[in-house]
């Protein structure tokens, strides 16, 4: 018997920045748990947002059977991608190999949690309180890239990570955030029309990072990368400033 050819391609920068967009962008996500009484394999559907350094963040509810399940079995995998016109196996996706690690709802960690998930998905405010009702980041431990026919990565939690200053990042992003939508809300448009090449709408800023800016139009999101990773956390400003500046003259060249 021939030696079946090997379709994984060389994890190389192009896919990493794939993977890590399709990751950054996605709504929702299919979640796959182990169910503790029978094994079997269990999927649902479950919102999505990220923390500060990439990983994926979830609301689940304790009387859902995949929450009951998680209880039992933190592993988890999370299959992430939109499906656009067209044959929905032509569009890129990503599964993710990971454990479900729940947040504490009162700490530093729970409020920061909240706050970025529900920039992502606003509605769940109406339930984001409840007391069944708990997040969970899911540490990735590995992940497998569909970029498209014939185009197959393995993906380590390395490849994910988030670099630069993530944690500096992140003591200071709900000011900025909230500075930059309500006294630069014309930057932030340029960020999503001209970086992002995303159609005109009412863009704000959802969240900030080490590595880049989420934005949201309603059901419409999309990423913008910064330049390079920021080393501290004190550039965010300039970068910023530069990125507004640069974005306002890419346009008067357009038109």
């Amino acid at each position: 018997m021939a030696k079946a050819a090997n379709i994984i391609r060389e994890t190389d920068p192009e896919a990493i920045r794939l993977a890590r967009t399709l990751i950054a962008t996605a709504r929702h996500a299919a979640l796959g748990v182990v169910l503790g009484e029978t094994g079997h394999p269990g999927a649902s559907r479950v919102a999505l947002a990220t923390d500060f350094d990439g990983a994926p963040i979830i609301l689940v509810s304790a009387l859902s059977w995949h929450t009951q399940a998680l209880a039992g079995d933190p592993r988890c995998s999370l299959l992430v991608g939109e499906v656009g016109k067209g044959d929905p196996l032509a569009h890129p996706r990503i599964t993710l190999f990971g454990r479900a690690e729940p947040v504490t709802r009162n700490s530093e960690a729970g409020q920061r949690v909240k706050r970025r998930y529900l920039s992502r998905q606003p509605k769940a405010a109406l339930y984001a309180d409840f007391g069944d009702f708990t997040f969970f980041r899911i540490i990735i431990d590995r992940a497998s890239l569909n970029g498209g026919f014939g185009k197959a990565y393995e993906l380590t939690s390395d490849d994910l990570a988030m670099l630069g200053d993530a944690a500096g990042i992140a003591a200071i992003e709900a000011g900025a955030v909230q500075h930059m939508n309500e006294d630069h809300a014309e930057a932030v448009g340029l960020y999503a029309t001209v970086n992002a090449r995303a159609k005109p709408g009412q863009w704000r800023l959802a969240a900030l990072d080490s590595e880049g800016m989420d934005l949201t139009d309603g059901d419409r999101t999309c990423r913008v990368w910064y330049s390079a990773p920021l080393a501290a956390a004190d550039k965010l400003r300039s970068v910023l400033a530069t990125m507004a500046t640069d974005a306002r003259e890419k346009r008067e060249a357009q038109s």
